[in-house]
């Protein structure tokens, strides 16, 4: 056993050290900017790529659909990268690998995300590119209604006004069919189209939700290595459900002839085929890291300001046309989003005033302080000197924190308590190893003193029976 000691002391109303770089980190920039422009072009580029394929000739639907997930071999990249990070690091394989559950969670989820890009891909089919684009971008006011249900989000002022402008948006789109309709496509087909876009959003709307929820069901603290395990296989399970798709409907004889008949040429044809797979899941790994980097508000942002880019581009690329009622479609989607991130940004806003409020020092020499004051060593200290009992804000939340040492290491918990400041004290030490077994323990009765004595006796006398 190293002499080496993991020391980790979580109390009601304090922030570990760690808890606290954590907030200051640094951001990785040439990371961030990396990843931003892998969604960039994976925003922009997939369904153009897409909507390539159906322009020449393509007409597999499972087979599009299968190319939004079948670059999942990128992620193998950066995973292994981080299992080998991690062993350097003495972590066990176990610790690093995600649990069963989480396995069956992501399994499942995956099928419903495969569902959802063959609705996408039949519904890119038979509508524009710029249509296509602003129908999908509606996923935000579904997810807003499936969060409320599923995680308990609320609804807010902002979220509501989202749903109602991008719901207005999408029926704007759906009153003029003729305008926008590409050669060759029924107005039949068109609806079909347009609906099954809408179904598509509706579904990922879902599955958003249905993620964070699955997350919430970890027993172990969720790491961007399990994330990117868990999406990985996601990706999976949704390629394995359209290859089962493209088995069932004979795509895989029917791409050689496809091939030969495509309008760029047979070697064309593949390359649309492979550029496609990349793109997609370029904007799926940016994406991540995106939210690695930063937090998922941005992502979200980064969408936003994408897709008018989109639609310039699909009408720049394929000569769309790009009537006043999609205009009117596309400002109201914008001002959906930007209704939705502005209620984020505002609720997260209040949320830490609320928190900072509840730390107010109100001092009052010779008797016991009737507000909250900071839970901070200087603020004890100050408030001894001037004889002041004081009052510790309670804790906005309690998380169950869970860090399992290394390997050769200890980590130490220990407590003080005093009944009255000053009063009968006591303090305690429990000693555990990475695999989480108590290694030693003790109590010791300090007489009377008051509980931050007792707190930092509890530290001196673990260290001192540990160097013993």
């Amino acid at each position: 056993m190293s002499s080496s000691m993991n020391l980790e002391t979580v109390e009601e109303g304090t922030q570990t050290p760690k808890a606290q770089m954590s907030k200051r980190k640094s951001i990785n920039w040439p990371l961030l900017l990396l990843s931003c422009s892998f969604v960039a072009i994976g925003i922009i580029g997939g369904p153009l790529v897409s909507r390539l394929y159906y322009l020449h000739g393509g007409k597999r639907r499972w087979l599009t659909s299968c190319m939004q997930t079948a670059g999942f071999p990128i992620l193998f990249l950066p995973l292994v990268s981080l299992f080998l990070q991690s062993r350097s690091q003495g972590v066990r394989s176990s610790m690093f690998f995600m649990e069963p559950k989480l396995f069956v969670l992501s399994a499942c989820i995956g099928i419903l995300l495969g569902l959802d890009n063959f609705m996408y891909s039949l519904g890119l089919s038979y509508t524009p590119v710029s249509t296509s684009s602003i129908l999908f971008s509606t996923q935000l006011a579904f997810l807003a209604v499936f969060a409320f249900f599923i995680v308990k989000q609320k609804f807010t002022a902002y979220s509501i006004n989202s749903v109602i402008l991008m719901t207005l948006g999408s029926v704007i789109l759906g009153l003029r069919t003729n305008g926008d309709r590409p050669a060759g496509v029924s107005n039949g087909q068109y609806l079909l189209g347009f609906f099954l876009t809408l179904a598509s959003a509706a579904l990922l709307g879902l599955i958003w939700p249905l993620i964070e929820l699955s997350y919430s069901k970890a027993k172990r603290p969720v790491n961007y290595g399990i994330v990117l395990q868990f999406q990985t296989n996601l990706a999976i399970s949704a390629t394995l459900f359209s290859l089962t798709g493209m088995v069932v409907n004979k795509d895989f004889q029917a791409m050689g002839k496809e091939a030969n008949e495509f309008g760029l040429g047979n070697g064309m044809y593949y390359l649309v085929l492979g550029a496609g797979a990349v793109v997609w899941q370029l904007s799926f790994v940016g994406g991540l890291g995106v939210i690695f980097c930063a937090n998922s508000l941005l992502n979200g942002i980064l969408s936003a300001v994408l897709l008018p880019i989109t639609n310039i581009a699909a009408v720049l690329a394929y000569h769309e046309n790009f009537n006043g009622e999609k205009a009117m479609s596309l400002v109201l989607c914008l001002w959906g989003f930007t209704s939705y991130f502005y209620g984020e940004y505002k609720m997260s806003k209040k949320n830490k005033t609320l928190e900072n409020s509840t730390k107010t020092t109100h001092l009052e020499a010779g008797k016991v302080s009737s507000g909250c004051m900071f839970n901070s060593m200087e603020d004890m200290s100050i408030l001894h000197q001037l004889r002041v009992t004081g009052r510790p804000a309670r804790a906005p939340r309690i998380i169950e924190v869970r860090y399992p040492p290394l390997p050769s290491w200890v980590k130490l918990n220990t407590d003080g308590v005093a009944h009255g400041s000053p009063g009968h004290s006591s303090c305690g030490a429990i000693f555990r190893n990475s695999r989480g077994f108590a290694k030693g323990c003790f109590i010791a009765y300090l007489g009377i003193q008051n509980s931050m004595f007792a707190e930092l006796m509890g530290v001196i006398l673990a260290i001192a029976y540990r160097r013993a």
